[in-house]
């Protein structure tokens, strides 16, 4: 299902072979929490910004419009209208984000929906079952995801707990796809490394969750309030023990120069709501560093946002009109702003792949990472 192309050190150029197309790694996927990128854009318009890979959420779908829905009209892929690989988030992050509404126990966490206050009993079976009814290329196990600071005793117990439930998530996932009535019968289960910021738990637990045969890994429960170091420090402990045949996943993460440095600690996956977050706020990225398009200064400028960047944005506006788009508070703002962002992560992603394939990506880094952290 993965082959690996090229390596530059630890740096990775690959293929991932998926029931809904191959993926060129490494890739940024764009974040649809709800079935939808925020900001107006639609499936269609991503296929045009060099989206490979889309990712909702399974909490978030199960509360409205409910998987039962989705499943009815053809799963997810029919519904929004893409028909390249889709990633479901499997709700484990919501144990982190809905602290005060959630109690974990063995068999699974028990919620109070943050929109209405519903009761909701999530467990490893119940996060397979919806994600299956969503039909998603591939599924991500339920875990904890664990905030920062935790002690080591209670992230040790949680990574044991996050390891029982793979066990049953991997169990769930073929009884699933063995199913008549399933509508992806090749669906994909990634498993999910967890320990905080412990080097000791981190390294025992991904040795357990390496142990099953799964389609890919991911390191979870980072970028939740740790310095940049030592979620590099993580990854640098982690790497090593995962299956080298095998697509590696960050979660959540994050800034480009976050991506390029977890790219050259041996990453191929990546998703944050970072850059469509920041655009509806009027920053956006581009080739010389970040700009905020509010600024005064950008008041007559007839230039595009980037004057390298090919994206429906800058080939077709001006500065100067995407801020006064902002100051009146009128909609096309997030739309062109989101647009612009997404395109960037992606041709990021593009450029990475590049480097890595012509053996030039330590130069790439050197002087991107540079770039990327700069505000203009």
């Amino acid at each position: 299902m993965f082959k690996l192309l090229k390596q530059n050190k630890n740096a990775r150029r690959g293929e991932f072979h998926t029931p809904h197309g191959v993926i060129q790694t490494p890739v940024f996927m764009n974040v649809g929490t709800a079935a939808a990128i925020k900001g107006a854009v639609s499936a269609p318009d991503l296929a045009s910004l060099k989206c490979q890979v889309q990712l909702s959420n399974t909490y978030h779908l199960h509360l409205r419009p409910g998987e039962d829905v989705i499943n009815k009209l053809g799963g997810l892929h029919k519904f929004m209208n893409w028909n390249r690989p889709i990633l479901t988030d499997s709700g484990g992050f919501q144990v982190f984000s809905l602290a005060s509404l959630r109690t974990i126990e063995e068999e699974g966490v028990h919620f109070s929906s943050h929109i209405d206050g519903q009761k909701i009993f999530m467990g490893p079976e119940q996060s397979m079952q919806i994600q299956s009814k969503l039909a998603s290329t591939i599924a991500m196990a339920f875990d904890e995801c664990i905030g920062n600071p935790s002690t080591h005793d209670y992230v040790k117990a949680s990574s044991e707990r996050t390891v029982r439930w793979l066990g049953r998530c991997a169990d769930e996932i073929r009884r699933l796809n063995n199913l008549e009535n399933t509508i992806n019968k090749k669906q994909m289960l990634f498993g999910i490394n967890q320990g905080g910021v412990y080097e000791d738990i981190r390294k025992e637990n991904m040795k357990a969750i390496a142990s099953f045969d799964l389609d890919g890994y991911a390191i979870g429960g980072l970028a939740v309030g740790e310095t940049a170091e030592q979620m590099y420090n993580i990854i640098e402990n982690v790497e090593p023990l995962m299956p080298k045949g095998k697509p590696r996943y960050l979660m959540g993460v994050g800034t480009p120069e976050n991506i390029i440095e977890a790219v050259s600690r041996g990453i191929d996956f990546f998703d944050c709501v970072m850059p469509s977050r920041n655009a509806r706020h009027a920053t956006l990225y581009t080739s010389c560093g970040v700009i905020n398009i509010l600024n005064a200064k950008f008041e007559t400028d007839d230039r595009p946002i980037d004057e390298n960047c090919d994206c429906p944005t800058c080939k077709n506006f001006s500065r100067a009109y995407v801020r006064h788009l902002f100051k009146a508070k009128e909609m096309l703002a997030m739309r062109l702003a989101v647009m612009h962002n997404l395109y960037f992560y992606n041709t990021l992603a593009e450029e990475i792949r590049k480097a890595i394939e012509e053996d030039t990506f330590e130069q790439y880094k050197k002087e991107k990472t540079v770039i990327f952290s700069r505000r203009i």
